[in-house]
C-alpha cells in the first residue's frame, strides 16, 4: 500500500516534464526582470509563466491531463512567437536579438547568425518540452500491465 504523500507509478518522466517548464519559467522571469525586451514580449513573458508556472507545480506533484495538456500548448505557443521572431531576426526591421549574442559577435551579420542560433535552441527546448508533456499525457491514458 502506497503512502499518501507517494505518487503512484514512474516519476522521473512527469518529474522531467515539470522541472524544464519550470526552467523555462525562471529564464523568462529573469528575462523580463532585466528588461531586455519590449514591453509587449515582456508581458507576453509573464503570461506565459502565470500559465506555465501552476501546471508545472501540477505536473510535479500529481499529473493530470489539463495542466498536461496547458503546457504542452503554451510550449507550442512559444514556439509559433519564437519562430515569428526568428524570422524577423532575418530583415534587420523586427529582429530579435539577445544583447548577450549581440555582445558576444563582432559584426552585425554575426549578431544576427548568433541571434538566430539562439532563437533555434529555444524553439528546440520549446519542442522539447512539447513532447515531454505529450508524451507523460499518453503514459497516462496507457492502460496499466496487468500482474500475472
Amino acid at each position: 500500500m502506497a503512502g499518501r504523500g507517494r505518487a503512484r507509478g514512474p516519476v522521473l518522466h512527469p518529474r522531467t516534464c515539470a522541472a524544464v517548464t519550470a526552467a523555462s519559467c525562471i529564464a523568462h522571469l529573469w528575462l523580463v526582470a532585466g528588461n531586455q525586451h519590449g514591453t509587449w514580449l515582456n508581458v507576453l513573458m509573464l503570461a506565459m509563466v502565470a500559465v506555465c508556472l501552476p501546471c508545472a507545480v501540477h505536473i510535479w506533484r500529481r499529473p493530470r491531463a489539463r495542466p498536461l495538456r496547458q503546457v504542452m500548448a503554451s510550449a507550442l505557443a512559444m514556439t509559433g512567437v519564437h519562430a515569428v521572431l526568428l524570422l524577423g531576426a532575418g530583415t534587420g526591421a523586427s529582429g530579435h536579438i539577445h544583447p548577450a549574442a549581440a555582445a558576444a559577435a563582432p559584426a552585425s551579420a554575426g549578431a544576427a547568425s548568433s541571434g538566430a542560433g539562439a532563437l533555434l535552441v529555444i524553439i528546440a527546448v520549446e519542442v522539447t518540452t512539447a513532447m515531454l508533456a505529450a508524451t507523460v499525457l499518453a503514459r497516462l491514458r496507457a492502460p496499466l500491465p496487468r500482474a500475472c
